[in-house]
């Protein structure tokens, strides 16, 4: 039976160079599913990595009760200081809390790829804004002075909207600000900033006394439950304390599901259309077969040979057009970078990233596609009548 099934596929893959463009058409057709479906996953996993390589767990995030990010949360100054004296802080040498209390704004920018506007975020921070914050380094130019109309932008932001370069001016509201310096924070988010001074952010988009988020660097990350009781035990707070690394994740949850829920529906309606060019090039097959498979019954091959050759066909096509598909994926997309909306309605710029996991996902869609494309040709080629075969 070995033997009749290696005899019966090496026939069939032999004959594949005289159906050369139908097999072509179904080879391009699965690629292209595969594409699809791996553009959208690579966009959801770069778009994960990004705010998931931003969180800490000894960071501390507190935001107002029932805000699911920062641009619906107040949190007034008098929270703020009690915060401040909250366990499990941690402090510098000279005593002092290692917080940073934030005002989170959406301002306008201009796409450099489409020449559209698309709302930016705008983040005021004290003294220790960015200490707190891991792996923030200037690549250029200076931080901004205190008191002064500056900006640093991340480069992750600049790369992909125009007006940031070091030195120029630009207009936020009614007021005019100069860039002064350009920061990377290791791809987390925070490079798709804007930092200014947090008090002439207040001042200027006139919201004294008030913030929206409270960063906290916690003595380890088992501190995080002494705050949580802390802040539920003093009813002039009830705030939400969560972790940095939490927040992130539930931040990132809400958009990459959109992303796959959008990618999964769109390839699996056009791996309908590769289906019907799978079904149609091993309907062929099997046609223009159909003398040999009826000559090999005649000598005493059974049918599952012919079941399992045509199979074969399908699946070896589906596989190669799902190898080119994740190719060409890897070569045009991994890497590529973008931005788009994030849960504060605010741009946040990504590379998309490709992962081996992913081009299983891929590559197993086309295989199905080969699968459910070659089961009926298959079952025909097994049950053709040898009588039928030898007249065609």
């Amino acid at each position: 039976m070995l033997k009749q099934i290696a005899a019966v596929t090496a026939i069939n893959l032999r004959s594949i160079p005289q159906r050369f463009w139908l097999s072509l058409s179904t080879v391009v057709a699965v690629a292209l599913v595969v594409m699809v479906l791996l553009s959208f996953l690579a966009m959801s996993a770069g778009f994960r990595r990004t705010l998931a390589s931003s969180g800490a767990d000894d960071i501390a995030i507190v935001l107002r009760a029932g805000a699911r990010a920062e641009l619906n949360s107040v949190i007034g100054r008098d929270q703020v200081r009690l915060l401040e004296d909250a366990p499990g802080i941690a402090r510098d040498p000279q005593g002092k809390p290692l917080t940073s209390a934030e005002l989170y704004l959406v301002v306008d920018g201009i796409k450099r790829t489409t020449g559209t506007k698309a709302n930016l975020p705008l983040r005021g921070i004290g003294e220790s804004g960015a200490a707190i914050r891991k792996g923030i380094r200037l690549v250029e130019g200076r931080m901004f002075e205190p008191g002064r109309n500056e900006v640093v932008v991340g480069k992750s932001l600049l790369r992909e909207f125009s007006g940031f370069e070091l030195g120029r001016s630009v207009k936020f509201g009614t007021s005019q600000w100069t860039v002064v310096g350009v920061f990377e924070a290791e791809g987390s988010v925070f490079e798709s900033e804007i930092w200014a001074d947090l008090p002439v952010v207040q001042s200027l988009f006139n919201r004294p006394n008030t913030f929206q988020i409270l960063r906290a660097r916690l003595t380890d990350p088992g501190a995080l439950a002494a705050l949580k009781a802390y802040n539920d035990g003093d009813p002039r707070l009830k705030l939400d304390v969560k972790s940095e690394k939490d927040y992130f994740s539930e931040q990132s949850s809400q958009t990459s599901d959109l992303i796959q829920k959008l990618g999964w529906p769109l390839a699996i309606a056009m791996a309908f259309g590769a289906l019907a060019g799978a079904l149609n090039t091993m309907y062929s097959s099997v046609a223009s077969r159909s003398v040999e498979i009826a000559t090999l019954r005649a000598i005493g091959f059974g049918g599952f040979p012919a079941f399992v050759g045509t199979l074969v066909e399908s699946l070896l096509l589906a596989g190669v057009g799902g190898v080119i598909g994740a190719v060409a994926t890897f070569l045009i997309f991994d890497g590529f970078s973008a931005a788009t909306l994030g849960a504060s309605f605010t741009q946040i710029v990504f590379s998309f990233e490709l992962t081996p996991a992913l081009i299983g996902q891929g590559v197993a869609l086309a295989l199905i596609v080969g699968l459910i494309g070659g089961l009926l040709p298959a079952i025909r080629a097994a049950r053709m009548p040898i009588v039928q075969g030898l007249q065609g």
